[in-house]
Formats: structure tokens, C-alpha cells, sequence
């Protein structure tokens, strides 16, 4: 029974995986429909949703996706920096749309798929990489992880990646809200 619970755990954690892009397509409808952003806020959620996407630009351009265990860059301090960014871009937009009901949403959301995610992903590195996985999630206490050597970040590397789609969807998410304060 336990192992058949886990099983369940481990397939509703691959399929939101799968489909968080979907889902964060719907929520973003519902999130849309229940700001109610001021300029002001507008401005501030900006601010923080943009420090987010520094964060995953940065992450981006170090990741080389299902060949290594990357520790470079923000990979050093964070095991999973470009859902830091994400959670951070998504208190910036909460923010913005000045609305309880939208932070709950975006949490929920955020903690669902990302959680999801990170399980997948973490199976995945240990399936393909082993120890060196491990090796990578357990750094000496207090000491960054062990990191690649002269690797610096890459803006090829970011755009490989489509790092530049969640850069243009901020971008058109904050012109939803701008046009939705200026109309409502």
C-alpha cells in the first residue's frame, strides 16, 4: 500500500510537471480576471517580477540542460535557482495585480507545479548523474557547491534555453495590466 501511495505521488508529481506551461496559461486567465493593479502597483510588482527573471536570466545562461550537474553561477548557492526566479516573478505579479485572491492563486500554482518539478527533475538528475547529483545537493556545510571551472554565463547558452519567451511573457503581462488599469 505504501509503495502503491508513492507511485501516485511520484505520477501526480510528473504530470503537473508536465503540464505546469497548460496550467500556468489558465491561471494566468484567472489572475488577469481578478487584478485589479493601480500604477503604482503596477510599478513596484514590476520591480520585483524583473528581479526574478534577472535570476532565471542568470540561471539560463549557465544551464546546460540534461547533460551536466551544473554548479555555476546561481547554481552554486541554489539547487534550483530558475524556480527561485519563478517563485520571485510570481510575488511580483502578485504585487502588481494588488489582490489576495490572485496571491493565493499564484501560490498555489507556484507551489504545486514547482514542487512538482523539482521532484522530476531532482529523479531525473539522480537517475542520470548518480553520485555526482548527490555529491552536488549535499556541499560541505557553510561552502558553496563545487563549481565548474571558468565557466562563466552565456547568453547563447540563456537563449538555447528560451529563457527569452519568459522575459517577452513578463513583458506582456505587464502590458495586460497597464491596459487593464488604464481601462477599468
Amino acid at each position: 500500500m505504501r509503495e502503491r501511495l508513492a507511485r501516485l505521488r511520484a505520477d501526480l508529481a510528473e504530470a503537473l510537471a508536465r503540464r505546469r506551461v497548460p496550467l500556468g496559461f489558465v491561471c494566468g486567465g484567472v489572475v488577469l480576471w481578478l487584478s485589479r493593479p493601480t500604477r503604482a502597483t503596477l510599478i513596484a510588482g514590476f520591480a520585483i517580477a524583473s528581479l526574478g527573471e534577472a535570476i532565471r536570466f542568470w540561471a539560463a545562461g549557465h544551464l546546460h540542460k540534461a547533460h551536466e550537474v551544473t554548479s555555476s553561477g546561481p547554481y552554486r548557492w541554489f539547487a534550483h535557482p530558475l524556480y527561485l526566479g519563478s517563485s520571485i516573478m510570481g510575488a511580483g505579479l502578485a504585487v502588481a495585480c494588488r489582490s489576495a485572491t490572485v496571491a493565493l492563486v499564484i501560490g498555489l500554482y507556484l507551489g504545486a507545479t514547482l514542487v512538482a518539478a523539482s521532484r522530476s527533475e531532482e529523479a531525473f538528475l539522480r537517475r542520470s548523474f548518480g553520485d555526482r547529483y548527490d555529491r552536488y545537493r549535499r556541499p560541505d556545510v557553510g561552502s558553496p557547491r563545487n563549481t565548474d571551472a571558468g565557466r562563466g554565463f552565456s547568453l547563447a547558452q540563456a537563449i538555447a534555453n528560451r529563457e527569452h519567451r519568459a522575459a517577452a511573457g513578463l513583458v506582456l503581462v505587464l502590458l495586460l495590466l497597464l491596459w487593464k488599469t488604464t481601462y477599468n
